[in-house]
């Protein structure tokens, strides 16, 4: 018994004695890749059709498709806000005037209750930037 703690002491002494090896470089290994933020995906009309179904609940997208709950928003790109014929809007979307451009949609899409306070758009908004981008250019797209 007396040789076993003689022997594991031997071989911790031993562990203790090799050399390091250098830190390997992350370059060699991959690791600088995986830290590296992923490169960013450029919005799509394609991506943007997929952030729409958000909007289906209250809106359509069909030219000459009927209103909703929020009208419908086929040819919103470049149309005078409030404009679309046959729907009811709030006295705050009539106040605002204006047209529909990229700008404008971007910040009311963002947070409509805050960009335009009085708004009837019960919608939290579209947070992320890219996804809003590619809604409106999806919605662009609906317009030609």
């Amino acid at each position: 018994m007396r040789i076993l703690p003689v022997l594991l002491a031997g071989a911790l002494a031993l562990a203790g004695c090799g050399k390091s090896e250098p830190a390997a470089d992350s370059a060699t290994t991959g690791e600088a890749a995986a830290e590296a933020p992923a490169a960013a995906i450029e919005p799509t009309a394609a991506m943007g059709e997929q952030v729409f179904k958000r909007c289906t609940a209250c809106h359509t997208i069909d030219a000459g498709g009927r209103n909703g709950i929020g009208p419908n928003l086929h040819g919103v790109v470049g149309r005078a806000v409030a404009s679309h014929e046959g729907f009811s809007y709030s006295g705050a979307m009539k106040a605002k005037g204006g047209i529909w451009d990229e700008a404008a949609l971007d910040t009311y899409l963002e947070a409509p209750m805050k960009a335009l306070p009085g708004t009837r758009m019960a919608f939290a908004g579209v947070i992320d930037s890219a996804d809003r981008k590619a809604l409106i250019l999806y919605l662009k797209e609906q317009s030609k």
